[in-house]
């Protein structure tokens, strides 16, 4: 298989080939060979020969060998046009080759012993040297003639060039192109017209393309000092076709890291060889004579967007597009904004959105400048708004906790009035009395009337029984019981029918029994359970017992006139079980708080002195005027951080011990340290402890009250709106109504539910999922009550007391009390001190203030808590008020979702009943309308698709620039604005596992 023969061809005599291995021929990648290896050898054999089908058969050195023949200019020129007639057929062989044959033909190409590359590069620089020398005679005045400027690199320099290739030298510098001398050959220049005449350029260009798209051979070009200097040379050439191709395979180069440096530097070469003014002066030349070649044009505006602003460095993005600016480029743009090609279009519109446009950048900065210097000043501003807003809401909260109280001292009142213009209730309270004793028995029926009936009373005498009231004579053969020594006395019946008869002259009732009469304290009456038209799921709520909800908001309800107000026929309908679970209980999570252990104070006396040293140190102030301010409590002198540290250096009873031995035996103190004649010092202070608690106190107490004062006035407020508010009762009326609706049939009859019951309105679901019970309720209290759907507006503070830690502040008002009170007994004992009479004489009303606030606080909320079935002991704030904060919460969304749901039942009809005929309409436009919304919507698209993903580096890959040209021919280059780590480039179609 190796030594095969190519039978027909252009290339003439067969070669024989070298022997390769079917592994290697087939260029796999090392899973893909691993997994070859296990198949079985026929298989093998397969895949071998399909292999072989499709493999050229020529091997490099025949290529080779053809370009080398068509460099030899010597001889008679028609034996030259007779050997180069099959040239651009040989490249054409070449170029298919490179692409399809396996590695190792290509790595042969490109080995030492061949040099195709070099090679290549030699006929390509041959197929375009007459070329540049026309161009350069044209400039020169002198067509056509040999006395002009010098030619451009003659096939003996470029292979002369060749020994400095990085085949045998690493140097990485960019050689200009080796100009020739005088006295080149005119046939050598006839023969180069000649090729040039022909395809070759642009197939050469498809070869090395080719070499570039392999790992190997893309670092080979790069690293070449003059390959890449001949590709952008061949820009001269004058097919355009030809230079869409060279642009093309520039602009993938361009995006490669450590490619836009090379591609700059063979413009450099161009500017030098072609004699140009400005660099990229041909290149716009091209592109404005250009304009019949729509593939060019487009080529052209795609590497000149991705030469510009593919850079990293923003000022020398800025000079490129300047290069280009100053070259016409944007006049140029200007009068194709209205072509008709759309990839055109699509590339101008992609260069302009990545143009920098300086001067607005300048004014933008400058704008930026005093934009925040604005919000610096708005920022500001906030803060004394938001401040002025604190104190405001401090203030209305005291106001509305003020003005609760006086409500509900004038509830009382009220009600104090009421027992007073009403005797009845006197006697009822007697009335009970004497049931209490047993002389009156109280008969209560199911309709809440009271029925009377006067219990026999048995007085006892020495001789025969006597049976008093309405009781039958017993036995007379039943002996008498001996006498008591002490009998109680029994109330006569003249007593009791007294009572009753004044009783009845206030009532208007008869006296005879039994005596009914209302009562003001009607019994729990005995509810029955509802049947239901079908089976209703189990609203799982925690239910209170009759005994439970004495004195709470639940006797106050009737839940029974509601459901006699509404048809629970709906609900039924739509709540009726069909195989769902219950509820879940929802249940208060309690958190308890962790608490420090005290940490121990350390008795060594080293270490007590070393941090004595470093809280006088903090003081700043010599050991006499620390000593002296705390005899006369100086606030301004020490501050309230450094009295707190100095605290705990009190002078222990052992150190006062060792200071007052230190006295008896009159030692000199200039030997004591610093720390240890501070501590004699500071222990001659009298009442030392007091005065530093005194002092600390007197710094800490206006803070420490104006925050307690907003949490009581919170706590207060808070809870004297939630007993007072009737929408919520009548709330909490509907919500027990649908519950015994739904339970009573199964658990019986509710007389009231714990709060916690609130939460699981949310999680009981109508039989299609669609709505929950609480959006239920919001639409019959919407349809049914409407008054009663601001109920929250009723309600104030809830979320401020639901944050307070009502114990707490309750345990700093009371720390503050033995603060005052410390106070007053040192200012009794010192009453010559101005600081301490103008504390108490400017803060004991507000100390008494507090007081009385957080007496009002703590009564205030354990009557709310109990009024709503609740423990005051289990149910701190947090955990009481921020159930009803998530209930209003709830009912509010609720009420948005309700309201959504209409508007979406409304525009759903609308659309059903809305008259077909707008798309007529789009009909009735233009066609020039129609193709421009074509071409725009295209454009958005393609910008679409650049957006999707974050560009890619490509590096390191085989078939990595056809991937870069590919993807330019579908999404336009757009640069990154932000910080770059490398030359990124945009693709939707690639994955991140195919980098360049």
């Amino acid at each position: 298989m190796g030594s095969t023969l190519c039978p027909e061809g252009t290339l003439g005599t067969a070669v024989p080939l070298t022997p390769v291995s079917p592994q290697s021929s087939m260029n796999l990648p090392p899973d893909k060979m691993k997994l070859l290896s296990q198949y079985d050898n026929e298989k093998k054999w397969e895949l071998v020969c399909d292999q072989e089908r499709f493999q050229v058969k020529n091997p490099p050195s025949a290529y080779i060998q053809k370009l080398k023949s068509y460099l030899d200019t010597g001889g008679v020129s028609r034996k030259f046009k007779r050997r180069v007639q099959e040239s651009t057929q040989v490249l054409r062989e070449l170029e298919i080759s490179l692409r399809t044959n396996y590695i190792g033909w290509v790595q042969e190409f490109l080995n030492e012993e061949n040099k195709g590359l070099d090679v290549l590069l030699e006929y390509l620089a041959f197929a375009q040297c007459s070329v540049a020398y026309d161009m350069e005679s044209t400039e020169n005045g002198s067509p056509g003639s040999e006395k002009g400027k010098p030619l451009e690199r003659s096939v003996e320099d470029l292979s002369k060039s060749n020994s400095s290739s990085p085949t045998h030298s690493i140097s990485k510098v960019r050689h200009l192109t080796v100009r020739l001398n005088p006295s080149h050959s005119r046939k050598a220049l006839r023969n180069s017209r000649i090729v040039n005449q022909k395809d070759d350029v642009h197939v050469c260009i498809m070869c090395l393309r080719a070499i570039m798209n392999y790992q190997s051979g893309f670092s080979l070009v790069m690293n070449h000092p003059a390959c890449v200097n001949e590709i952008t040379l061949s820009l001269n050439n004058r097919n355009a076709r030809t230079k869409a191709l060279v642009l093309e395979l520039l602009a993938a180069v361009c995006l490669v890291r450590g490619g836009h440096d090379i591609i700059l530097a063979a413009f450099d070469n161009f500017k030098e060889v072609c004699g140009e003014k400005n660099r990229f002066e041909k290149l716009m030349e091209y592109f404005r004579n250009e304009d019949s070649n729509i593939d060019f044009m487009v080529a052209c505006m795609q590497f000149i967007n991705i030469v510009v602003h593919s850079v990293e460095n923003m000022n020398f993005r800025v000079f490129l597009q300047y290069e280009f600016t100053h070259l016409g480029l944007d006049q140029y743009l200007e009068s194709l904004r209205l072509t008709e090609s759309d990839k055109l279009q699509v590339q101008i519109q992609a260069y302009l959105d990545n143009v920098f446009d300086v001067g607005a950048m300048l004014e933008d900065s400058e704008t930026k400048t005093a934009v925040l210097e604005h919000m610096e000043e708005l920022e500001e501003h906030v803060s004394q708004l938001t401040e002025k807003l604190q104190d405001a809401e401090n203030d209305s909260m005291a106001k509305i906790a003020e003005l609760e109280k006086q409500l509900s001292q004038a509830r009382r009142e009220l009600e104090a009035l009421r027992e007073q213009l009403s005797p009845p209730r006197a006697l009822e309270r007697r009335l009970a009395e004497l049931e209490e004793k047993g002389l009156v028995q109280i008969l209560r029926g199911p309709d809440g009337d009271v029925a009377i009936e006067i219990v026999p009373v048995v007085i006892e005498t020495t001789a025969a029984p006597m049976v008093t009231g309405e009781a039958t004579a017993t036995s007379t053969d039943t002996p008498a019981p001996a006498p008591s020594p002490a009998p109680a006395p029994a109330a006569p019946r003249e007593l009791v029918l007294g009572m009753l008869g004044c009783f009845c002259e206030h009532t208007g009732l008869g006296l005879a029994p039994p005596v009914t009469l209302p009562c003001s304290h009607p019994a729990v009456k005995v509810k029955k359970p509802i049947q239901t038209k079908f089976r209703m799921p189990v609203f799982n709520w925690v239910a209170l017992k009759p005994s439970q909800i004495d004195g709470t908001v639940f006797t106050e309800l009737n839940d029974e006139k509601v459901l006699q107000e509404l048809d629970m026929s709906d609900f039924e309908e739509q709540f009726k079980t069909k195989a769902q679970g219950p509820g879940l209980d929802i249940s208060a999570l309690k958190v308890k708080a962790t608490q420090k252990a005290p940490s121990k104070v350390t008795l060594m006396e080293s270490n007590r002195a070393k941090n004595l040293a470093i809280t006088l140190r903090k003081g700043g102030r010599s050991i006499q005027d620390i000593c002296m301010a705390i005899e006369t409590y100086d606030q301004q002198a020490l501050s309230l951080d450094f009295l707190e540290l100095l605290l705990r250096f009190l002078p222990t009873e052992y150190e006062r011990t060792l200071i007052g031995k230190f006295e008896r035996e009159q030692q000199p103190a200039e030997e004591l340290s610093e720390e240890d004649q501070f501590m004699i010092r500071f222990s001659k202070i009298p009442r030392l402890a007091e005065r530093m608690n005194v002092m600390i106190f007197l710094g800490n107490f206006s803070d420490t009250a104006q925050l307690l004062m907003p949490q009581l006035n919170a706590i207060i407020a808070a809870s004297m709106s939630l007993k007072s508010s009737s929408k919520l009762r009548n709330i909490l009326e509907i919500v027990l109504a649908f519950g015994n609706y739904m339970n009573s049939s199964k658990r019986g009859a509710a007389y009231g539910f714990r709060l916690q019951s609130l939460d699981a309105l949310l999680e009981m679901k109508s039989t299609d999922r669609k709505q929950t019970l609480l959006h239920y309720l919001v639409r019959v209290i919407t349809e049914k009550y409407p008054e009663l759907t601001g109920f929250h507006t009723e309600l104030h503070f809830l979320d401020k007391a639901g944050t307070v830690s009502l114990d707490g502040v309750l345990q700093d008002v009371r720390s503050l009390q033995q603060g005052m009170e410390l106070t007053r007994k040192e200012f009794m004992r010192q009453d010559d001190s101005l600081v301490l009479k103008e504390f108490l004489k400017a803060n004991t009303e507000l100390m008494e203030k507090l007081q009385a606030d957080s007496k009002t606080a703590k009564e205030a909320y354990e009557s709310a808590v109990e009024y709503f079935g609740e423990n005051p002991k289990t149910s701190p704030p947090t955990t009481f008020f921020p159930m009803f904060m998530r209930f209003i919460r709830a009912y509010k969304k609720a009420e948005q979702d309700i309201e959504l749901w209409k508007k979406q039942e409304a525009a759903a009809k609308e659309a059903e009943s809305g008259r077909p005929g707008s798309e007529e309409q789009l009909d009735l436009k233009s066609p020039f309308q129609k193709a421009k919304r074509q071409q725009m919507d295209m454009i958005a698209e393609l910008k679409k698709k650049q957006m999707v993903k974050e560009p890619l580096i490509y590096e390191g890959k085989d078939g990595a620039i056809e991937d870069i040209i590919s993807a330019l021919k579908t999404v336009p280059f757009t640069a990154r604005t932000g910080k770059r780590s490398s030359r990124l480039f945009c693709d939707v179609s690639f994955s991140e596992e195919s980098p360049l």
